[in-house]
């Protein structure tokens, strides 16, 4: 079921995604869609929060430390393309016109991310700079982190090209840094 609202909402967008086109996607009654979502936002915000949880993972690599942090602005770069991505992009539109999916948005998914993107920078920066940065700084330098990304996607509907990556990287390691001192 999950998969057939991504695929539909792909397929034909947000407005002409309905809970009867996902049932007869996914081979099931309309009744059991209901059964485990009571509309289409519900059950997009599912398959974004399953989809994004891999996909956003901050990963351990071998690389040199610049590289693992270009690698994982790299994969938030390729999730804007997948389905999920997709699926992000019009939450986030539709919250802009409806306080209910915003309010369920920010409290469910954009929360649990954020605090997956603060552990991870900070034990990025432990790890491969051995900077202790606190807490305020550490959220400040998430937003510089995926700012940029989310502002190329969202705001421009651009694609995220390396450089932007490459620079972004590179400067939110120098301001952590900058911090410490």
């Amino acid at each position: 079921m999950l998969r057939a609202a991504d695929d539909l909402l792909v397929e034909r967008g947000f407005a002409a995604l309905t809970m009867e086109g996902i049932a007869q996607r996914a081979g099931v009654a309309k009744q059991t869609i209901y059964r485990w979502w009571k509309s289409k936002v519900e059950i997009l915000l599912d398959t974004l929060s399953d989809d994004a949880r891999e996909a956003l993972e901050w990963r351990v690599g071998e690389d040199d430390p610049h590289g693992d942090l270009k690698s994982h602005l790299q994969r938030v770069a390729d999730f804007f393309e997948e389905p999920a991505g997709q699926v992000m992009q019009a939450l986030l539109g539709h919250a802009q016109l409806d306080k209910d999916t915003a309010a369920s948005l920010r409290d469910g998914f954009l929360r649990e991310q954020r605090e997956r993107d603060v552990a991870g920078l900070r034990a990025f920066l432990a790890r491969s700079h051995d900077l202790s940065v606190d807490d305020r700084t550490v959220d400040r330098l998430v937003d510089l982190l995926l700012g940029p990304l989310h502002y190329r996607v969202l705001v421009l509907g651009k694609p995220i090209d390396e450089e932007l990556v490459d620079t972004t990287a590179r400067l939110v390691v120098t301001l952590a840094r900058d911090s410490t001192h």
